[in-house]
Formats: C-alpha cells, structure tokens, sequence
C-alpha cells in the first residue's frame, strides 16, 4: 500500500469580493425581474422576488460577519496567551 500524501495548503482567497460578488448578482437579477414584471407574474414566477432577497440578505449577512470574524478571532487568540501565561 502507498502512502497517503500530505494535504496541500488552503489557498488565500477574497472572501469579501466573493460575497460582494454575489450579493451584487442577487441584486442584478432583482432588478431585471423588477424591469420585467408583467412577465415574470404572468409566468407565475413571482416567488423569484423572494429567492433573490434571501440571496441579498444571506450576501449582507456574510458581509457582516466577514467584518466581525477577525476581531472574534483576534480576542480569542489573547484570551488563549493570557491563559498560557498563567500557567507555572
């Protein structure tokens, strides 16, 4: 049997631009359905409007905690020195 291979790095991402993106599309599509109404409530789609502002809304949550997260991250990490640094 052969040895299992280490796992590669994780790659750097934008994780900011990538839910900007998004949240960006949801609301072009928003738009489009609200220039296109009447054919979208005569195609019976009207539920569309909803999808798209769940996609909104779930972009500008992730937006929120892509603001928040560092920060948690930054206090834990002290909490985790300060309790080190108390150890004999």
């Amino acid at each position: 049997m052969t040895e299992r291979r280490r796992d590669p790095p994780p790659l750097r991402t934008n994780d900011m631009r990538t839910v900007a993106v998004g949240t960006a599309l949801w609301l072009g599509v928003l738009l489009g359905l609200v220039l296109r109404h009447d054919s979208v409530e005569r195609a019976g789609l009207l539920w569309w409007y909803a999808m798209c502002a769940c996609g909104i809304a779930l972009g500008l949550l992730g937006v929120v905690y892509l603001k928040v997260r560092p920060a948690q991250l930054e206090r834990k990490q002290r909490r985790r020195d300060e309790e080190r640094s108390l150890l004999p």
